[in-house]
């Protein structure tokens, strides 16, 4: 069978929910029994989301295979749980990359360079890779229709469209504006946006129509013939609690079954049931309400009002998971370390549970560490991501094991005591990133010793495997450059801190703790396991934070 390619383009305005469109309609075809991946087109010039500030863009979403990419990434492995990884993602930076860099190796046999057809070209060969030994590939293009960013995508799409009859079908998701003073739904910005759609050579098979209210069979038959789609193939996508209901709301309009017919595919039997039951969890009612403070720095734009929450998402989408699983409502308060005083102080005292979060430099941190100190100290449940461990034993070493002034490196360079600090680069460990920047970028495997804390949760939730006797192997993404320095191990661990994980040669410090006879839950990990989480399988250090908090 020949592999089929489903676009989805977006109009009107960004941030309609493209990503979460195409993983919902995933979810249901793979539930039909389909191979089905996903690829998003992303338009900036960045080789990968890793150098884009979280408040610009959003949280980065990290991958096993060190990938940074855009947010939508996060949404199709927690949809579709898959692991996503580079042949998923494509930046026209990454494009342009290739594109110039045969042409300097003289692979065009002379010819004149240009954006068609050999940008487009390039294209059509990254979305091909995604779909080598796949049945269904999910094209996400990312933007808004009518942008000159994104072009050469519909270009591409169209060369495609137009060679495989019968293999490529488009899906345009479209914004409904409810204008308060009128009181109806109004389809002219969806008509613009697929006129412009149509004066690029591509004809949708199927719109999404994003609104605040449903639309009337006949609004969808008059919007249908307007656009030339069908009416029967206007699919509603109104505004929803959760975005989890989403594939069921494709369900019920037989959405799946209409692509699949679309394509020429047979309809297989569905089994939803996982996802039934996990709706269930999210709308059933709640025992209890913990509140848990997430300190860090990027919640606003110029230290000022906070505005985003994505930033953090995939930790926010973490807590989440486990909420449900434990069946309590969760109320997350951002807490903004670069001023942390008056409210945001006394968001950490009413908290349940305290995070430190990803966010390495120097702003904000000594925010964090006093974050950090008061979860010790007042015995709140305290869960530090990445450099929110690393600061946790900074925090630890001045306080605990009086290492007055005691930092780490990329804070302090001159520091008396650097608990972290930058390691000499080793390919066998980690990543060249730009001039003179190395990194531990994706999957690393972390021993965990038998008898602590983090040996028990990972155990205790059938995570990891027995390894070198009494040691657990258990796997996290990792992103950051410094790293624990080992000079300080032996003085931390007589002070009391517990150094629970480490890589296999005792190298990299991966998971530090306390004892819970000291501490009911305090633990901060190297790694990410917020990238892992998903709705169905939470990941157990997010469970375990959250029950002790309630």
């Amino acid at each position: 069978m020949n592999t089929k390619y489903v676009f989805i383009s977006g109009g009107v305005l960004s941030g309609l929910g493209k990503g979460v469109c195409s993983a919902s309609l995933g979810v249901l075809l793979k539930s039909r029994g389909y191979k089905v991946a996903p690829i998003k087109c992303e338009n900036y010039l960045n080789i990968d989301s890793g150098t884009i500030n979280p408040i610009e863009h959003g949280d980065p979403f990290l991958c096993d295979d060190g990938l940074e990419a855009d947010m939508d990434l996060g949404t199709y492995e927690r949809f579709l749980g898959m692991n996503m990884g580079r042949e998923n993602f494509t930046t026209m930076g990454q494009i342009y990359q290739t594109v110039i860099q045969k042409e300097r190796n003289m692979e065009y046999d002379g010819e004149d360079v240009e954006a068609i057809p050999h940008v487009s070209d390039e294209i059509v060969r990254r979305i091909k890779i995604a779909g080598k030994g796949q049945e269904i590939v999910l094209v996400e293009l990312g933007g808004t229709a009518g942008e000159y960013q994104n072009m050469l995508y519909y270009e591409a799409c169209r060369i495609m469209k137009a060679t495989m009859i019968g293999d490529v079908v488009n899906i345009h998701v479209s914004y409904v504006p409810v204008p308060k003073h009128i009181g109806e739904p109004k389809t002219m910005p969806t008509q613009m946006s697929v006129r412009t759609l149509m004066e690029m050579g591509i004809q949708p098979e199927f719109l999404i129509l994003r609104s605040e209210v449903e639309m009337d069979k006949r609004r969808r038959y008059i919007l249908g013939l307007k656009t030339s789609v069908m009416g029967e193939n206007v699919v509603i996508a109104k505004d929803i609690e959760n975005i989890y209901e989403l594939p069921i709301k494709f369900l019920e309009q037989s959405f799946d079954k209409k692509i699949l017919k679309s394509l020429g595919l047979p309809i297989r039997p569905i089994d939803i049931s996982p996802w039934r039951k996990l709706l269930s969890r999210i709308n059933s009612k709640k025992r209890k309400k913990v509140r848990i403070a997430v300190a860090g720095k990027y919640f606003a734009k110029n230290d000022g009002d906070f505005e985003l929450i994505d930033s953090y998402h995939a930790l926010y989408e973490a807590i989440h998971h486990a909420a449900w699983k434990l069946k309590i409502d969760v109320a997350i308060l951002p807490v903004n370390t670069v001023t942390l005083q008056g409210e945001e102080c006394k968001k950490l005292e009413d908290a349940d549970g305290i995070i430190v979060p990803i966010g390495w430099g120097k702003r904000g941190t000594e925010g964090k560490i006093s974050a950090i100190r008061f979860a010790r100290e007042k015995k709140i449940p305290f869960l530090g991501l990445c450099y929110g461990m690393q600061l946790a034993c900074v925090e630890f070493a001045r306080n605990v094991a009086k290492l007055k002034n005691a930092n780490s490196a990329e804070v302090d360079p001159d520091t008396k005591y650097p608990i972290i600090y930058d390691i000499p680069f080793d390919a066998k460990y980690q990543t060249l990133k730009g001039k003179n920047t190395s990194m531990r970028l994706g999957a690393y495997d972390c021993y965990i010793s038998k008898g602590t804390y983090s040996y028990e949760i990972y155990q205790r939730n059938k995570q990891g495997k027995v390894s070198d006797g009494n040691k657990l192997l258990v796997s996290e993404r990792h992103r950051h450059r410094y790293e624990f320095n080992n000079k300080f191990k032996d003085i931390l661990q007589k002070a009391g801190l517990v150094i629970s994980g480490t890589s296999k040669d005792d190298f990299f410090v991966e998971m530090v703790e306390l004892p819970k006879e000291k501490h009911p839950f305090f633990i901060g990990t190297q790694g990410h396991p917020e990238y892992k989480s998903t709705p169905l399988n939470p990941h157990p250090l997010f469970v375990e934070f959250l029950k002790t908090a309630s």
